[in-house]
């Protein structure tokens, strides 16, 4: 298990819950070595896994949506795993079917999505994927409430997820 201090523990927690996940996934991301590899993706639990999809998933949506979490190289991570059963097993129900409804476009093309594109093709991509509009609008008026759940849950089983040492 991935081990923190106390003092830095409480002070991200005291920082507001987004800045809560953010140090928390940072320091997955450190121990990764800063990137994805298939040798690596083994040093972190299942349940660490899901809070780091959650937090690029909430990342990449607020600042480009579904089409910049796709063609920056997460749809995989995101749609390929049990992500969305996560969700819903931490209580997040409605951010499960989002999940899924943005598989369901992700799978029927995907090849598309995830082709190489010059930075015109990139910008066309949303006005061609615009079942992703619903979707998008959908968890921006909902992040925060989302974020603050995920937190919370993190909070209460914070054994999977970080140990936390005395300083």
């Amino acid at each position: 298990m991935i081990k923190v201090k106390e003092s830095d523990f409480l002070k991200a927690r005291g920082h507001g819950m987004d800045l809560f996940i953010n140090w928390l996934t940072d320091v997955y991301m450190e121990v990764l070595g800063g990137e994805f590899t298939p040798d690596n993706l083994k040093e972190l639990t299942p349940w660490q896994h899901t809070l780091l999809a959650y937090r690029i998933f909430r990342d990449e949506v607020m600042e480009g949506g579904f089409c910049q979490l796709i063609q920056n190289g997460y749809g995989p991570y995101i749609f390929d795993n049990p992500f969305a059963k996560a969700m819903r097993l931490w209580g997040l129900t409605d951010l499960s079917k989002l999940i899924y409804a943005a598989r369901k476009v992700y799978v029927a093309h995907r090849e598309d999505l995830e082709r190489e594109r010059t930075e015109e093709e990139f910008m066309a991509m949303y006005e061609q994927y615009e079942a992703f509009d619903k979707l998008e609008e959908e968890y921006l008026e909902n992040e925060e409430e989302m974020t603050t759940a995920i937190a919370a849950y993190v909070d209460e089983h914070l054994e999977m997820f970080v140990e936390v040492a005395k300083d």
